[in-house]
């Protein structure tokens, strides 16, 4: 369930207009070529998993696209046991195919086919050529066997509502009203809900290859993405081609060094959007940058003993209010439309605030939810890692996080209420993720990263045997596709050539 906690391992990819960067990285090593053929794509397989792996898609046109549905265990450690569907679609390469580019836009529970179109307008043209561009939701996402649990108006109360972690009795109402929502995506969801970790998904990833016909996977993963590329890599590091894990998590990390490092990255970003706002005319925020966070959290505390009043038939509640204040920080340019939200709300009109905060949950203004993110999200992080949810541990993390992260740290704290009686036994996460043996994989770190902090993709660049890191400096959420020309290059060339740059590259 969407908790204040809930922009934990989150990805909301903002595209928008390119600004342009400079670098020259130089080559340094080759990945492996992209290569195809049916036959060689299932070399090696167990054969229990041969009926998976040597299904044959069959592709139908859908609007400018082609779709088609994959089959996949439910349970991997019973492949003769029920099965699940998997969603793709795919944009065929414009001129002499190599293979076939899969896709993660992150979350988890954002649905790469939504993310698709956009996505075709941001590689350039070359990329287009050799590739087919594909899309797969995963297990539990969007198009493919999802995950449901609540209806609209339900989900609309639990993005709004806000905790009272100040006692154990508040921690507990939170406990019971995340298991309360465990158990309805339990009863809509059925077993799925106890195989949608990211584990099960990267092995859905490997027979996604196989029936592409390509012999090494080729993948873009955005955010959460690096962390299903990363265990793809730790699980088939032979069948590693070319993989791009931009804006990454250290896998390694637990959930409450995941919610510091995301607490401490929004409050370094929201920091530079106040300096940023002080230096233009028409902000709302006065005095120098300690001011300005000042006035924010105050905003905060004056929303949360009264809701503010909106142009609609709902409140901004604080819960929704930091979603909205969080949401334009995934990427620079839409700074300005956070001022302006700001502004509005100083004057006692929250309208703009909660059409953030609905951007970010995927509310439709017709009330519905155009996908199923928000329950997916929940119920991957839920099996993947669980945070200690013993009140006295949760408080000594919220302190601790509070000391990084003054503005924004509450609203990071308490993770642990999500899943403490989540109805299904966590999965976990790979005892190792250095991949030895892969082709090299690039690594791509944007230095103030509201959600994936930069630290945090150096440190996946060491984790992995093979990583390589592109850095680039600047604000906003991951850097392929919307941070210039020497990203995008550098990008590119590494798709098509292998190319991946020298050793402390940056943009």
């Amino acid at each position: 369930m969407p908790t204040p906690s809930s922009l934990r391992r989150s990805a909301l990819v903002v595209l928008v207009a390119l600004v342009l960067a400079a670098c020259t990285p130089a080559p340094r090593h080759q990945a492996t070529a992209p290569t195809s053929g049916a036959a060689s794509a299932s070399e090696g397989v167990d054969p229990a998993l041969a009926p998976f792996y040597e299904q044959q898609l069959e592709w139908k046109v859908c609007g400018s696209q082609q779709c088609a549905e994959a089959t996949a265990p439910l349970d991997w450690s019973q492949p003769e046991g029920e099965t699940i569907t998997l969603a793709l679609r795919r944009v065929p390469a414009t001129g002499d195919h190599v293979g076939s580019l899969l896709l993660n836009p992150g979350g988890p529970g954002h649905s790469a086919i939504d993310f698709l179109p956009s996505f075709q307008q941001l590689v350039s043209a070359q990329v287009r050529a050799a590739y087919d561009l594909v899309a797969f939701d995963p297990r539990g996402v969007g198009a493919s066997s999802p995950v449901t649990c609540v209806e609209p108006a339900e989900l609309d109360a639990l993005t709004a509502w806000v905790p009272d972690f100040g006692t154990d009795e508040g921690i507990a109402e939170a406990v019971r009203r995340n298991a309360e929502f465990g158990r309805a995506c339990l009863e809509r969801t059925g077993p799925l809900l106890g195989h949608v970790d990211t584990v099960s998904a990267a092995r859905d990833m490997d027979v996604l290859r196989a029936v592409l016909g390509d012999d090494a996977l080729t993948y873009l993963g955005y955010s959460y993405g690096t962390d299903l590329g990363a265990t793809y890599a730790a699980l088939f590091p032979q069948r590693v081609g070319r993989l791009v894990l931009d804006g990454a998590l250290d896998p390694t990390l637990d959930s409450g060094e995941v919610a510091a490092g995301q607490a401490a990255g929004f409050e370094s970003a929201l920091r530079a959007y106040v300096a940023d706002c002080q230096a233009a005319s028409g902000c709302p925020l006065r005095g120098d940058v300690d001011d300005g966070l000042a006035q924010i959290s105050e905003l905060f505390d004056k929303i949360r003993a009264n809701p503010m009043r909106t142009q609609t038939d709902r409140e901004l509640t604080v819960s929704l209010a930091f979603s909205g204040v969080a949401t334009p920080l995934y990427a620079q340019q839409s700074w300005p439309v956070l001022t302006q939200a700001l502004t509005s709300a100083f004057a006692g009109d929250g309208t703009a605030l909660l059409q953030l905060a609905d951007q970010y949950y995927n509310r439709q203004p017709d009330g519905t939810y155009a996908t199923n993110q928000n329950e997916a999200f929940t119920a991957i992080l839920c099996l993947d890692d669980r945070a200690p949810a013993e009140p006295e541990a949760m408080r000594a993390e919220a302190e601790q996080i509070a000391a990084v992260a003054p503005t924004v740290g509450e609203f990071f704290s308490y993770g642990g209420a999500a899943c403490a009686d989540w109805p299904v036994p966590e999965v976990g996460a790979l005892d190792s993720y250095a991949a030895e043996g892969a082709a090299p994989i690039l690594v791509v770190g944007t230095t103030n990263d509201p959600a994936t902090p930069y630290a945090w993709s150096q440190a996946l660049a060491d984790l992995l045997s093979s990583g390589v890191l592109l850095t680039y400096e600047g604000e906003g959420h991951t850097a392929y596709g919307r941070a210039g020309s020497c990203v995008q290059e550098t990008v590119d060339a590494y798709l098509l050539t292998g190319a991946v740059p020298e050793e402390g590259a940056r943009c």
